[in-house]
């Protein structure tokens, strides 16, 4: 029976997304058809305490200890996963990302192939980051999803984040195949867990609060209409920024996932963003988005702070 199910997990795509917060490590592991992407299933989801000053904001100060957490976050995965060969991902906090968009009429060269668009793309990113290209990472591509279709999508960050990532993964013996930005991985989730709350094409606004501020964006016909980050100054308080983002209370359910405990901090609960909104507010659970094969820790699969750590993984499910 177990070798039955070995070979069933082995003709499955698997992922897993890592998400390396301020007080914890926290893991999802996803699988799917390797045939086609189709519905995602659930294998795992994990979280593991990190020892107190292992981050400082968006940097590993101790990478020892971050190995340490993930090394036991890890160990919970079932032995048909850990065997097999798994796609990786793990994010680097917004609030040490750069992102720029530049109209590819900017772009030299006039077959724009990557070997014409990069030196372009390299020097706006040291511009916008305002570091040494010699001391950046850069990520770019041509977005054709975009109002303007043609558009350069770059995303940057100082070079020793991404390699303290790398490093502090490869000392727990995990391989690390992308590297990806917190908001968009939440994102990412976000908008898959409304394919299953909502019904096609209803606006909704997607929440994410993290430890560097509260992202949110409001969705209507599966484009991003508007884009909200706090604290920001043109922003006095959270509520300013969630106001714009309703743009007279046209959603129709707010999506939050990320660290509410956070947001409360600061006496500002998830009723309050329905209120500001003028919505209803649904937190993100994990347990609704499987397509069978729940697991049976339940009290992890309901946390929304799970939310970048699934968007990894699913990103982990399409490459």
């Amino acid at each position: 029976m177990a070798l039955k199910h070995s070979l069933r997990m082995a003709m499955r795509r698997q992922a897993v997304g890592i998400d390396v917060g301020a007080q914890a490590v926290r893991i999802v592991a996803l699988s799917c058809s390797a045939r086609k992407m189709g519905p995602v299933r659930i294998e795992c989801v994990a979280l593991e305490p990190l020892a107190p000053g292992a981050m400082a904001g968006a940097e590993i100060v101790d990478r020892q200890a971050v190995s340490r957490a993930l090394s036991e976050a890890f160990g919970h995965l079932p032995e048909q996963c850990a065997s097999a060969v798994l796609r990786c991902a793990m994010a680097i906090p917004g609030s040490a990302t750069f992102t720029a968009h530049l109209p590819i009429s900017q772009v030299n060269g006039s077959h724009r192939s990557a070997a014409s668009i990069e030196p372009t793309v390299l020097m706006e990113a040291e511009r916008v980051a305002g570091i040494e290209r010699h001391a950046l990472a850069v990520d770019w591509y041509v977005d054709e999803s975009t109002p303007h279709p043609g558009s350069v999508s770059i995303a940057a960050t100082a070079r020793e984040h991404l390699e303290a990532r790398i490093e502090s993964a490869a000392m727990a013996g995990v391989t690390l195949t992308t590297v990806d930005v917190e908001p968009h991985a939440a994102l990412r989730a976000l908008r898959h867990a409304a394919t299953f709350e909502l019904e096609l094409h209803e606006p909704y606004a997607a929440i994410w609060i993290g430890s560097d501020g509260v992202y949110g964006w409001r969705i209507e016909e599966e484009t991003i209409a508007e884009e909200i980050r706090y604290p920001s100054p043109e922003y006095s308080c959270v509520a300013d920024a969630l106001r714009d983002l309703a743009e007279n209370n046209l959603n129709v359910c707010a999506l939050v996932g990320g660290e509410i405990a956070l947001l409360e901090g600061v006496c500002f609960s998830l009723a309050d963003i329905g209120d500001v909104l003028g919505c209803s507010v649904l937190p993100f659970d994990c347990s609704s988005l499987s397509d069978g094969n729940v697991i049976p820790d339940s009290d992890r699969l309901h946390e929304p702070a799970f939310a970048v750590a699934f968007g990894l993984a699913l990103r982990g499910m399409t490459q």
